[in-house]
């Protein structure tokens, strides 16, 4: 059993919840960081190593990405624990329904989920039917909605996240007068997130010269082909097998020469074991908590512009809060465009004035809203 009071602090977690249905197998987690603002809002990851820690600390991630992002979402995050690869498609929804059902009681008047790693909308329609509520859930398909004749359902194929991390980057690019058109681009990853990205990049102009995935990366300096990239993915299983290119192992790609990386895989990616070894210009957090803070640290005293996930990869939850809404995908890539490209202005401009990473910047921006919220509906903690 995992001590709470060990990350526990004034903003949270509210609640820790651990279930177990022994029909299934499942074992699943979900922590309520805080709701200061609204349920809380985050998807359910499925791994076989995902424990209350890193469910925590995802919930805390969202947390502040809410606030920064301005949406009546509090911040919350769930895991169940199971390898995708080595069960069946059916087992893997049977896992996902029996954790909506011991979720009932808090969603989605507390929590509202969403996908995550090896879930998508079909997870998601399995957990709102078992759930009972459409509300409860969103990345549902399209066809699902809440009312008779509305479409409020935004699948993950519009790229939602991987279209604001284009647009984080773009904003982060002219901060530090980089012609994003002449840059070079190394994503880390090329699943939900960066395959999209390297769609958006392309569309812009933009170089991508290395991709890596769990088999290891595959760099051309003079560039990939997005398209060619994406299919040879989709038909060996690995971006390894792209022609022509350079194959890499997977630690390599964070020591390229490019101009810009992007982290948008796993946890902890940048760590003290390769740190040092990154000479970019600008990091823009794709994924979740892709580097340690003390790693992000090093890299500001280097002068190496990091963008925090809490502001690079907030698209994904303003298109949820979009699908909440009923809005459609066009409405929705509208938002998260304009609220990716106005919070990050506004943090870059912060931690210029203030002599601060963009980190601490946005967290300062989230921190004031959270506790604005807190004394406006009279939730403080004694």
């Amino acid at each position: 059993m995992v001590d709470v009071e060990v990350f526990a602090d004034d903003w949270g977690p509210e609640k820790v919840l651990q279930v177990y249905d022994s029909h299934s197998g499942m074992r699943g987690i979900l922590v309520i960081d805080n709701t200061a603002l609204g349920p809380g809002k985050g998807g359910i990851r499925m791994t076989p190593t995902v424990s209350v820690e890193e469910v925590f600390r995802l919930a805390r991630t969202m947390t502040w990405k809410c606030a920064v992002a301005e949406l009546p979402f509090g911040g919350a995050k769930s895991g169940v624990v199971a390898n995708p690869k080595r069960i069946s498609k059916e087992e893997r929804l049977n896992l996902i329904r029996a954790f909506a059902v011991a979720l009932k009681p808090l969603s989605p008047i507390q929590y509202i989920a969403a996908p995550d790693i090896n879930t998508g909308e079909e997870e998601m329609a399995a957990y709102a039917l078992a759930n009972g509520s459409l509300k409860s859930c969103t990345g549902k398909p399209a066809h699902m909605c809440v009312r008779p004749g509305e479409k409020c359902g935004i699948p993950h194929e519009y790229g939602s996240t991987g279209y604001g991390v284009y647009h984080a980057i773009r904003v982060a690019a002219e901060h530090i007068s980089l012609n994003i058109r002449e840059a070079q681009i190394a994503i880390d990853g090329f699943g939900n997130v960066g395959s999209f990205l390297a769609k958006y990049i392309k569309g812009s102009g933009a170089n991508v010269v290395a991709v890596s995935d769990s088999k290891g990366c595959i760099y051309n300096p003079d560039g990939l082909d997005y398209e060619k990239l994406k299919k040879v993915k989709e038909k060996t299983g690995s971006v390894i097998n792209y022609e022509p290119g350079q194959v890499l192992g997977y630690e390599d790609l964070f020591e390229l020469p490019v101009d810009i990386l992007v982290p948008a895989s796993i946890p902890d990616v940048i760590n003290e074991r390769n740190v040092n070894k990154i000479n970019v210009k600008l990091v823009v957090e794709a994924a979740n908590i892709p580097a340690t803070r003390e790693s992000e640290e090093k890299l500001h005293e280097r002068g190496v512009l990091v963008v925090p996930d809490i502001i690079a990869n907030a698209g994904g939850v303003v298109s949820s809060y979009a699908e909440y809404r009923g809005e459609n995908p066009q409405r929705m890539l509208e938002m998260v465009e304009g609220k990716i490209v106005r919070n990050a202005r506004l943090v870059m401009k912060k931690a210029e004035e203030e002599g601060c990473t963009p980190r601490d910047a946005a967290l300062k921006i989230a921190q004031g809203r959270v506790q604005e919220a807190r004394e406006k509906t009279k939730t403080l903690r004694p």
